[in-house]
């Protein structure tokens, strides 16, 4: 099981907004949605399409892809809508003064 890594600073990130990040050789979209921070692997479990390039709706806590418009749950990895099935494999994120730091989760 891997440590939690840190890959950005609090202020780098908006709220709403997400950021790539790469965590042990891993494409990982963060997320800042209400106050929250989430990660994700940033591929679209439909076709690829990076999620880290998809707008991030707080009110809802999704974030699309911005190819199809399919959007996942940000706290799950769950795909919540079309045309995508499976959901993206959710990490572990902690805030420490002002870094995020991101554990990797194998699992979806």
């Amino acid at each position: 099981m891997s440590d939690f890594i840190p890959v950005a600073s609090t202020s780098e990130v908006s709220d709403p907004g997400s950021a790539l990040v790469e965590v042990d050789d891993r494409l990982v979209v963060l997320i800042h949605a209400a106050g929250h921070w989430y990660a994700l692997d940033d591929v679209c479990t439909h076709d690829g399409g990076p999620l880290s390039e998809g707008p991030v709706d707080p009110d809802r806590g999704t974030i699309a892809c911005p190819r199809h418009g399919t959007k996942f749950d940000v706290k799950t990895g769950a795909a919540v809508t079309m045309p995508a099935t499976k959901p993206t494999v959710a990490h572990e994120v902690k805030v420490e003064n002002d870094s995020v730091l991101v554990k990797l989760n194998d699992n979806p």
